[in-house]
This record gives C-alpha cells, structure tokens and sequence, in this order.
C-alpha cells in the first residue's frame, strides 16, 4: 500500500469575500389561481399580482413572486399570516383559489458579498448574471429545489426547503470556506 502526505498550509484569518447568514422566519403562502381570478385575488391581498414567471410585486413588506403562470409564492411577515389567511377566504366566494400556508416548509439564507455569485455556482445551474434585481426564479442547489431572489449586486435570498437545508448550508459553508482561502 502507497501512502502520499502533502504539506498543506493553513490558512487563517482574513475575511469572508461573502457571507451567509440564517434570515429570520416570515409567514409564506402558496397561491394557486386562474387568470380569471388573479385580479380579484391580489387585490384581496393588498397588491397586482405579477404576470411574468419571476416577476416580484411589493407592497409595504409583503412579497409575490409568480412561479409560474397559475402559481405565486408570497412572503410577509410573520405577524400578518392571519389577515393574509382570512382575506384570502374573503375573497374565495367571488374568485376560487388555493391559499396555503407553508411557513414551516422553508427557510432562508441571506448570501452577500462581492463573491456572491461565485458562491452560488457551486451548485446552482443558473446564469446569474441574467437574473435582475428585484427578481426571482425558481432552480435547483445540487439537487435541492430552492427559490432564488435577487435583492441586489451582490446580495441573493435563498429559499430551501427544511429537510434540505442542512445539506444546501452545508455546500455554502464549504464554498465559503474556499473563497475565505482564496481558492
């Protein structure tokens, strides 16, 4: 049996060219509707729903992010979950709809700093560079499906279901270790 050691040197210090942080829970929905209905239904819950896939519309610090051309994902505070939940029963009788909670189901990192993006190709197949602020996609991290946001230059939100994320940080921790190193 051949055993090859190598002096590696250990590199200590300096500072991170990203960070990623555990971002503190808010209140997540999933919206089903059809066209007919998303005028009525968005009003219902305080803002237009968006048309184009990835396409995010605020209001206030409530967010909808279409996924898809029936499907829209909302974000809000944890303390508006239940005006979110009742207006949209308000507004079932005149625009039937599927309103569920999912705030349990995910959580997010915050990743920023000038390596932002280098750190997300690790695992994430998307041209980041396509992706404007202000907007959101839904991908893939390795093999976990996640939801990308896009809040600035050098700033992402990654949404990753719970039994998922340790595997996802787990990636982002070693990648930034890398990038820490200078690798």
């Amino acid at each position: 049996m051949t055993t090859q050691t190598h002096d590696f040197t250990v590199i200590e210090g300096g500072t991170a060219p990203v960070r990623v942080e555990d971002m503190a829970p808010v209140a997540r929905f999933s919206l089903r509707l059809r066209e007919a209905h998303r005028a009525a239904v968005g009003q219902a819950l305080g803002f237009d729903l968006p048309q184009r896939v990835g396409d995010v519309a605020r209001a206030k610090a409530r967010a909808a992010l279409c996924l898809g051309p029936d499907e829209w994902l909302i974000h809000a505070p944890e303390a508006e979950a239940e005006a979110i939940a009742a207006a949209g029963a308000g507004a079932y009788a005149e625009a039937p709809h599927s309103l569920v909670e999912i705030s349990d189901r995910e959580i997010s990192y915050a990743i920023t700093g000038p390596a932002a993006r280098e750190l997300l190709t690790i695992a994430c197949p998307r041209d980041l560079d396509r992706l404007a602020t202000g907007r959101a996609v839904r991908t893939v991290f390795d093999t976990a499906q996640v939801v990308l946001w896009r809040d600035g230059e050098d700033a992402f939100r990654l949404d990753v279901w719970r039994s998922f994320a340790p595997h996802v940080r787990a990636l982002l921790d070693a990648g930034q270790a890398e990038l820490s190193a200078g690798f």
